[in-house]
């Protein structure tokens, strides 16, 4: 009777632990998600010229390139990671103010560098938890329902971010963007209390203090390269070429303005509401693709199939059709939103307890590296290929990545339970 009671205690606590966790992680993405709603149309309000917003809305994520590396090497030395994951929501609500009280592009950089900073600390430290929290054999669930925060809390960030904008202000938008990402981080404090501190990274950890935090690239396995180039293939798609150029998609297929019965929508709205729904597929895409993972004790093959049908909805989506863009938008975000959720538990799979922290950061790099470039490479080639074949090109890539990844499947031991 012991074992059961063991394993039934273990979930309470996971569950206890990841749901507040999560709900953090979501909330801190509030001055982000507003920033991006609102700052094309209030540059002014910011201090900026309209040809800076796209550098002020990029620079934090060339940032983390840098940054996720040393977060990581913390994760896996520090005895209490609460400090970690903490300390990074508490600098995400001070970049929040920033935006808040500050104008200029030269202070507006400054809090985006260091809201790149916070993300690294609060994306790697949360993924980082939950990989420790939950059972190996519910793995897959418990890394789905994260995501779900994720795409739930830049879902709301935006909605709420441009609804507090019109409501109260540009600056008091942002003040109470930073009021409720503060909420979710004393819900984590509580969450994380002693009694779930304890560090499995830092315990088992042979290495001292003063060891480079340098990424050692050569310990990475192929497998776990297979897993981070899936994200990053997964992001400069989704968070890249589709993000930045949708609205040329858009204005490309319903032109002047898109008509369903008695309503009639113009392009930016029709953008806008393509790009939410984007986010609200994919939180439906990651739970259900993690889950059916534990249930089959298959993640190679998901993955393989998601990436494929990934490029499917990619392919169909700038064809010049109303049906194909929002067909091609729903099968693309549902399966894009499966891949981040398989690719995330498998790199939890093949890591060694004292090496998560090292190959979070490099799982990250990659995305954040494949969304940083996709903008510039979309908007590089479109003058010489055109739109659609910026998209193929895109879908090409990703069932390249497919059929790489299916030969894992053969190679791989079943999950543990």
């Amino acid at each position: 009777m012991t074992p059961p009671q063991r394993t039934k205690t273990h979930k309470t606590d996971s569950a206890w632990t990841i749901w507040p966790v999560g709900l953090a992680t979501a909330l801190s993405l509030m001055g982000d998600a507003t920033m991006y709603s609102v700052l094309p149309t209030h540059y002014a309000d910011a201090g900026i010229a309209l040809t800076s917003v796209g550098l002020i809305l990029s620079v934090n994520r060339f940032i983390r390139l840098l940054t996720n590396g040393p977060a990581g090497w913390l994760f896996d030395r520090l005895a209490n990671w609460r400090i970690l994951f903490i300390g990074s929501l508490a600098l995400g609500i001070f970049t929040t103010i920033l935006y808040a009280t500050t104008s200029g592009l030269g202070s507006l950089c400054i809090a985006r560098l260091l809201w790149g900073l916070a993300w690294s600390g609060i994306w790697i430290g949360g993924t980082a938890i939950v990989l420790q929290m939950a059972p190996a054999a519910q793995r897959g669930h418990w890394v789905g329902i994260y995501q779900v925060w994720f795409f739930f809390g830049s879902a709301i960030g935006s909605f709420f971010g441009g609804a507090f904008t019109d409501t109260v202000g540009y600056r008091n938008g942002l003040w109470i963007g930073a009021g409720v990402s503060l909420i979710g981080a004393l819900a984590a404090v509580f969450a994380l209390s002693a009694r779930h501190t304890s560090n499995q990274n830092a315990a088992s950890v042979t290495t001292h203090w003063r060891t480079s935090i340098i990424i050692h690239w050569r310990g990475v396995s192929p497998a776990m390269w297979a897993t981070a180039i899936a994200q990053g293939v997964n992001r400069l798609a989704s968070s890249g070429i589709v993000a930045a150029t949708l609205g040329l998609v858009v204005q490309q297929n319903i032109g002047g303005g898109l008509h369903l019965g008695t309503w009639q929508f113009g392009v930016a709205s029709a953008t806008g509401g393509l790009l939410a729904a984007r986010t609200m597929f994919s939180l439906v895409g990651a739970p259900i693709a993690g889950t059916m993972s534990d249930r089959l004790s298959e993640r190679w093959g998901l993955l393989s199939l998601c990436l494929a049908i990934s490029a499917v909805g990619v392919a169909i989506l700038p064809m010049p059709r109303v049906m194909a863009l929002m067909g091609g938008t729903i099968i693309s975000a549902i399966a894009s939103g499966g891949v981040q959720s398989l690719a995330t538990t498998l790199m939890g799979d093949l890591s060694k307890v004292h090496e998560q922290g090292k190959h979070l950061a490099i799982f990250n790099i990659a995305g954040d590296f494949g969304s940083a470039i996709g903008p510039l490479v979309a908007y590089a080639l479109l003058p010489v290929t055109g739109l659609i074949a910026v998209y193929w090109g895109c879908a090409i890539l990703m069932l390249l990545n497919a059929f790489w990844i299916i030969r894992f499947k053969r190679t791989s031991p079943a999950l543990r339970q």
